[in-house]
């Protein structure tokens, strides 16, 4: 029979031969907790497995083996200091525009917690269009699509935060609007794919690309809203 003893969050073992009565013979803290159940394969049993910590600090034991210590960074503030913040290009396509949208829009941003960097009402030339949309380019609505894009002015956005890419895409929602979900700005805002009122950036590096397309040197602010203490850690 063997006894299992938990220190903390991690277990030793000592095998019923070398048990005494005493537990002060055990090589665990006198705090320990023996239990006497038997158990046959306890490192199959994932409930007694030590836990593995990133930050976790060491010590060494009597024989020179090394214990781990509770560790002492909370692991979603890890994660939270791991983020990066990031750069996503959103436009308020033409039919946006013409509609009255663009505070709409730029409220539920806002709303958000995001910040706003650059913004500018646009009339957007064919070659930034097919620039824009150069991986559409062997796709049969291609030439429609740059009609579209240019068949009035755009609100051209960068906006800024930790995720900011794909809060900004869920809060856009799906490319078609009878497919995205109510709240969303497609759900509540669109009907047709052709008229989805508004665009944004699909990763990180698309992201800084779009805005350097659609934003000049100098057109870019750089600030520190009043509330951002309200708003990340």
């Amino acid at each position: 029979m063997e006894s299992l003893c938990i220190v903390r969050a991690s277990p030793c073992v000592s095998s019923s031969s070398s048990l005494s009565s005493k537990t002060s013979s055990l090589s665990c803290a006198p705090s320990c907790r023996v239990i006497l159940n038997p158990i046959k394969k306890h490192h199959n049993l994932a409930a007694f497995q030590p836990a593995f910590h990133l930050f976790a600090s060491t010590q060494s034991g009597p024989h020179g083996s090394k214990r781990n210590h509770t560790a002492r960074i909370f692991l979603p503030h890890l994660v939270a200091s791991m983020e990066e913040v990031e750069e996503t290009y959103i436009m308020i396509k033409p039919d946006g525009v013409q509609r009255g949208l663009v505070g709409e829009i730029i409220s539920r941003f806002e709303k958000k917690g995001f910040k706003l960097t650059g913004l500018k009402l646009f009339q957007c030339p064919k070659e930034l269009a097919e620039e824009h949309y150069k991986d559409l380019q062997s796709k049969s609505f291609f030439p429609k699509l740059i009609d579209y894009i240019t068949s009035g002015p755009v609100v051209c956005m960068a906006w800024e935060g930790i995720g900011v890419v794909a809060s900004a895409r869920k809060l856009i929602g799906a490319t078609n609007p009878l497919n995205a979900e109510p709240g969303t700005i497609r759900g509540d805002l669109a009907v047709q794919t052709g008229r989805n009122v508004v665009h944004g950036s699909d990763s990180p590096e698309n992201g800084k690309r779009e805005i350097a397309l659609w934003f000049k040197e100098g057109e870019l602010s750089s600030w520190t809203p009043a509330q951002q203490p309200w708003l990340t850690e």
